[in-house]
């Protein structure tokens, strides 16, 4: 296999990592945004969810667009919008304007996992693809740990306007480096191509272009295992969503963190999040080869991840700070051991490589309507319950269990989608 491959993966993870520190840097900056402009919980919860709405909405068009412009075009493109709204969100001077800016970048991040998914079928076989996978999922989860110090320290330095000015300027910098770097396989065969030849053949998956004409994008919604796939990572989403919204709140509000503390204890659950990516990957791919049906593989690897996830609805019930924080980092990393083989398996159920992409924003368009969800119940809940993050947590953990029997059940055998007959 050409060995630049992991140059290529690690590419996006350094992606996923900016794009979370994009998006999560609003969640950090919050208090003191509230405490500026004088923004209640309610309306800062429709701010935070604001990204959702587009970051959703676009994932429809997003897998499709990419699928067809491949993913060098796609992705530096889709870095550099969400970049400078990123930039723009520091110059917001009320709830109108955050808003704004932040549908602005949803629209931008949405191309984000698709391409990934691609680049990972692109570059790996599939004997590899789960620890591909990991690999640049672990991107989001660093990003979550990096954000708090990073932004924490920018706020300290060059105040919370200064902080979202900074990050934007981080994805400028990748994007001169993508577009300098990335090409698909098929355009490096005369570099290396013996390697590039043996990759082709063990993508595990023809190009098909005659099946292609067959299934239309929206022919995928008549597969069952599509639509376990979008209720599994829904549930799975809601869950997440926590951290990368309303746990740095939840940690000083409702367990009196200091903003140092924030920036330390508060990332634990993060660190833990990166190994169980790559663990999550590992774990599947391992048990592929030691002679697992791919179905067997991945499938244990989400249903377990997902009910060891469920721990995220005790967090709120033990008084313990130490003790809260063990179970958030244990769900936390549950869930991006489940993460790091949803993308996996959306790439292997594709009925052929035309239709990665496409699967891969269709499954993640139903998960981020769990962020709008999450971000607003919550800032409700909050009003309605003086302070209290009891009730969000119970529902994060009880959907866990949804999820896991979704990949049990709703999902059918990983391997690429039969035709349908026409309609």
């Amino acid at each position: 296999m050409p060995k630049i491959r992991w140059l290529m993966i690690g590419m996006c993870f350094l992606a996923n990592a900016i794009s979370y520190i994009d998006r999560a840097n609003l969640a950090i900056a919050a208090p003191a945004i509230r405490a500026e402009l004088g923004i209640n919980a309610a309306e800062m919860g429709l701010v935070l969810s604001a990204f959702f709405w587009t970051y959703a909405l676009m994932q429809l068009p997003a897998g499709w667009f990419i699928d067809r412009l491949g993913v060098r075009i796609s992705l530096a493109f889709a870095v550099t919008w969400w970049s400078l709204f990123t930039i723009a969100t520091g110059a917001a001077r009320g709830v109108t304007q955050f808003i704004g800016a932040r549908l602005m970048l949803g629209v931008g991040e949405a191309f984000s996992l698709p391409s990934f998914t691609r680049v990972a079928f692109n570059w790996f076989p599939r004997s590899e693809r789960g620890m591909a996978c990991g690999i640049f999922n672990s991107g989001s989860t660093t990003g979550s740990a990096l954000s708090l110090p990073v932004v924490t320290a920018l706020i300290v330095a060059v105040g919370w306007r200064g902080a979202f000015a900074v990050t934007g300027i981080l994805g400028i910098v990748w994007v001169l480096a993508w577009w300098f770097i990335y090409r698909d396989p098929e355009k490096y065969r005369a570099i290396a191509p013996a390697q590039v030849d043996a990759l082709l053949a063990q993508r595990g998956m023809p190009a098909a272009p005659a099946a292609t004409a067959k299934i239309s994008w929206l022919d995928l919604f008549r597969y069952r295992s599509i639509w376990g796939l979008m209720i599994g990572l829904f549930c799975l989403n809601f869950a997440i969503y926590f951290f990368i919204t309303w746990f740095p709140s939840y940690l000083l509000q409702a367990r009196g963190f200091s903003l140092a503390s924030l920036g330390t204890l508060g990332m634990v659950p993060a660190l833990m999040a990166i190994l169980g990516n790559w663990l999550g990957g590992y774990t599947s791919d391992r048990l592929l080869k030691m002679g697992w049906s791919p179905t067997k593989a991945r499938k244990t690897c989400l249903v377990g991840g997902m009910l060891t996830a469920s721990s995220i609805g005790a967090s709120a019930f033990v008084d313990s700070t130490m003790m809260c924080l063990a179970l958030f980092s244990l769900a936390y990393a549950a869930l991006s051991f489940t993460g790091a083989n949803v993308w996996t398996v959306g790439s292997e159920i594709a009925p052929t490589q035309d239709h990665v992409a496409s699967i891969g924003g269709i499954q993640n368009f139903a998960g981020n309507l769990a962020g709008i969800l999450i971000t607003t119940f919550t800032g409700v809940m909050l009003v309605l319950t003086k302070g209290s993050f009891l009730i969000p947590l119970a529902v994060a953990g009880g959907l866990c269990v949804v999820g896991a029997l979704s990949y049990l059940f709703i999902v059918g055998k990983v391997e690429p989608l039969p035709l349908l007959p026409k309609r």
